[in-house]
């Protein structure tokens, strides 16, 4: 079935819950979207506060992964509440949205991959890390991938203009902002597909190459087991990370199967928790990875999260 019909589906969908399940299902993923944000936020703030982090290239890349999965989750969710509350928009602010969420969404696998290669150069050639993974390489790097999603964006832009706007009585939008409502053309949607395609495969093979190079360099007498064992053990949730954000780009393809399966038992509850896990939950996982398994950075999660006997005192 065509994406049209499935939006025509959903929507059909959606003006058949009552008031109690939109704001059952808004309540929900808005709990975790400001828990994740909540998380994100410290994390973000802390990678600004000292200076090695702000100098070193592992806290850079992780920086501009954070800021990027923040602002996806905050738009992400803003959509959904939208849609969950019936509100339709003009086609010029649904593209700006739409624009911006597919910007950031397309960003994450790109730093993952030069998150990966970092890794594996660390790891499989430890005397040129330091001369290879500099400062100002990693701000080129990350330049290059904001410059790459840039110009995906102006793409699907001119491909958008091809629509001809004059001949719609309103710019008004008859259904709920998403971005396949922004497909205008068939030429969009092709598009679309190939480039999203294109980014998770060779995003999935540097992780891959990354991964098997950490595995086979850790069986060298020369190399640092601890190390070899952190790096395969990040790479492996990498992998996991762009497998749930690969999932999120099939949300609605996923999200009609169980409609249709389903026969629309408990549909607002299973698409509220599939928009949590699918969505809100990829891009918490850069905060719980790092958050967790980095000895600088727990630190400062356990200081906000979990304030000692003495500063309590002091209150």
């Amino acid at each position: 079935m065509s994406s049209t019909s499935m939006q025509t589906t959903f929507l059909a969908n959606a003006t058949r819950l009552s008031l109690v399940e939109r704001v059952t299902s808004a309540t929900l993923t808005t709990s975790f979207c400001l828990m994740f944000l909540s998380v994100n936020a410290v994390m973000l703030f802390a990678l600004r506060s000292k200076s090695v982090f702000r100098e070193t290239s592992r806290y850079i890349l992780l920086y501009n992964l954070l800021l990027a999965d923040t602002l996806q989750l905050t738009f992400s969710q803003l959509m959904y509440l939208l849609s969950t509350a019936r509100v339709t928009l003009s086609y010029p602010l649904c593209g700006v949205l739409s624009t911006l969420t597919s910007l950031l969404s397309r960003m994450s696998p790109l730093l993952l991959v030069v998150m990966s290669l970092e890794r594996y150069v660390a790891v499989c050639h430890p005397l040129r890390h330091a001369s290879i993974i500099t400062v100002r390489n990693t701000m080129w790097a990350v330049l290059a991938v904001w410059a790459f999603c840039f110009f995906n964006i102006l793409i699907q832009g001119l491909l958008l203009i091809m629509f001809p706007f004059e001949q719609l009585q309103s710019l008004q939008m008859r259904q709920p902002c998403n971005s396949n409502a922004m497909f205008l053309v068939p030429l969009s949607e092709l598009y679309a597909n190939i480039y999203t395609y294109f980014l998770f495969t060779l995003a999935s093979l540097t992780i891959v190459f990354s991964f098997v190079g950490v595995v086979l360099s850790a069986r060298s007498a020369a190399t640092d087991k601890h190390s070899a064992h952190k790096a395969r053990n990040t790479l492996l949730l990498h992998l996991v990370q762009l497998g749930l954000s690969l999932l999120s780009v099939f949300y609605s393809t996923i999200m009609f199967f169980i409609y249709a399966l389903l026969n629309n038992v408990n549909f607002s509850q299973i698409q509220a928790i599939l928009f949590v896990c699918f969505f809100l939950l990829p891009r918490y996982l850069t905060s719980l990875i790092y958050g967790l398994r980095d000895q600088s950075l727990r630190v400062v999660l356990v200081y906000f999260f979990l304030p000692s006997p003495r500063r309590v005192s002091r209150s």
